[in-house]
């Protein structure tokens, strides 16, 4: 045993370096924790404030895009109305119509989002248009707005899917109006083409970094166009997309999503044209919004972590010297502690059966003592296993003693395997029997826990051509008692389990039984 008096000279000492160096490691670790956290608070700070500003700034140009579309459409609508009603005051007689020609080609150099302005009878044959010559065996009755309007009476005007124009072969947008006859039958289409191009050389004067993209969708999930300005843009379906999926509940909103398109990470804010079936979306990189924040913080906390590491590096010399200092003091009282504590281990080695790294006799003897006194106490039951390998002269007979060792081992695992609680106690008795300490435990339980093990070793199926069975099995007899104080005795359970175990060998073996003939205790 360790002296009371150096024991409690170690531990004084131990204290005293203890709270000497919490104290300091606690002051440089507190410090060095609050620039970390003030540095990464600012951090945090930086980058929503960084991010707010970039959403105020999406949300601007998505107004501003949503705008431009809008107006760029109403003057294109607002002519059409023009001409709808003057087709259908003046007819579309040949000087009717040379008027009309002379104004739509005003109207179409007036308005320089207009591709062209053109007008259908109701077959889908050209009457007029903006060109400077009209083309002949031109029919447009297959287009998506013409079948629209000879289909739909109402009075308003249809944005029609973006298409390819017949006279230029440039993308265009179709707005248009159905005329009507006097007694409001289909008289023909009115359309004003505008080219794409010129809403994405409005989209080329935001500043929107490398990454950075603006789209103008319809509410039909089709992409009238992008910029920058994909291959495959104009016309592609959009209604898998984050942001189409957005639009359609809202008539404004703000998201960040890695983009259907090119997979790039963006800040996306989108807005509904007030007057037409359109939205408008702008977005940034995040990665260019936080690229200047980014660096920013590389460098604070380049140097806040430079300055940690200065106060830690102070910090653990001056925890460096008090423990030299300390450790001077306590270097006699801790070298006679490692001896005590060397005996110990030894003691507790002197405890273990080499082979099986189970508890040995010693251990079984000083376990089971106390166990049976805790039950005195406890008036609780105290069981005891005792088995043992059938016919194990036999086994070493034939496979040899390292042979027999191994086996040894193998039955000591599985019968550890077997063990649920820590206070339970597997030994070595002696040569091939073991036995097994279950404190406050009956015999039912003591019986169901010695089949497991008998199971648990008959399962190994380690070959033994001495036994009947061919495979090694055990043994086992079990007796539980609840003892009395000066009644009792641990010598006794253990002979009570011993004559259990004979009964289980004279009765054929590979098998687990209990000895009635020790007078139970209530």
């Amino acid at each position: 045993m360790i002296d009371p008096s150096q024991s409690t000279k170690i531990i004084g000492i131990r204290v005293k370096k203890a709270s000497l160096t919490g104290l300091v490691l606690g002051f440089v670790m507190l410090v060095c924790l609050s620039l970390i956290f003030m540095d990464g608070w600012r951090s945090w700070t930086a980058r929503k404030n960084q991010l707010q500003e970039a959403e105020v700034s999406t949300a601007n140009m998505a107004r501003a895009i949503a705008q431009h579309a809008d107006d760029t459409i109403k003057a294109a609508d607002t002519a059409l109305l023009g001409i709808v009603e003057r087709i259908q005051t003046d007819g579309t007689s040949a000087p009717a119509l040379e008027r009309l020609h002379k104004l739509l080609v005003r109207r179409t150099s007036q308005l320089t989002q207009l591709k062209g302005l053109f007008v259908y009878n109701e077959n889908g044959r050209w009457l007029v248009n903006s060109l400077p010559a009209m083309p002949e065996n031109v029919n447009n009755a297959d287009r998506d707005y013409f079948i629209y309007h000879r289909t739909h009476q109402e009075d308003k005007p249809y944005i029609g899917l973006p298409i390819q124009s017949r006279s230029s072969g440039a993308w265009i947008m179709t707005v248009s109006r159905r005329i009507n006859h006097a007694d409001g039958s289909f008289a023909g289409v009115a359309l004003a083409s505008i080219d794409i191009d010129y809403f994405n050389k409005f989209y080329d004067s935001f500043n929107l970094g490398k990454n950075g993209a603006i789209v103008l969708v319809m509410e039909r999930a089709v992409l009238v166009t992008r910029r920058p300005l994909l291959a495959d843009s104009v016309g592609k379906s959009m209604v898998n997309t984050t942001v189409f999926k957005e639009s359609r509940s809202k008539a404004l909103g703000i998201f960040t999503v890695n983009s259907a398109q090119d997979g790039v990470k963006r800040l996306n804010s989108f807005r509904h044209l007030d007057k037409y079936p359109l939205f408008a979306s702008a977005a940034l990189s995040e990665q260019e919004i936080l690229a200047e924040w980014l660096a920013d913080t590389y460098l604070h906390s380049t140097g806040v972590g430079i300055l940690v590491l200065v106060l830690s590096s102070v910090g653990f010399y001056l925890v460096g010297q008090i423990k030299l200092r300390v450790d001077a003091e306590a270097e006699s009282a801790a070298a006679k502690d490692a001896m005590q504590r060397l005996n110990l281990a030894l003691e507790r080695l002197s405890l273990q059966d080499a082979l099986t790294e189970l508890a040995n006799r010693r251990n079984f003897d000083i376990i089971l003592e106390e166990e049976f006194n805790r039950a005195i106490r406890n008036s609780s039951s105290l069981a005891l296993i005792m088995f043992d390998v059938d016919h194990f002269k036999r086994y070493n007979d034939i496979y040899g003693h390292v042979a027999g060792d191994e086996c040894l081992k193998e039955i000591s695992q599985a019968a550890k395997s077997c063990q649920r609680r820590a206070g339970d106690l597997i030994a070595r008795y002696g040569g091939e029997e073991f036995a097994v300490i279950l404190p406050a435990t009956d015999v039912e339980g003591a019986l169901l826990i010695a089949e497991n093990i008998r199971l648990a070793i008959q399962k190994l199926a380690m070959p033994h051509a001495g036994n009947a069975t061919g495979v090694v099995t055990v043994s086992a007899g079990v007796e539980a008692i609840i003892p009395l104080r000066e009644l009792n005795k641990p010598v006794a359970l253990i002979e009570a389990a011993d004559m259990a175990l004979y009964v289980a060998k004279r009765t054929g073996r590979n098998r687990v039984c209990r000895n009635e003939s020790l007078t139970k205790t209530a």
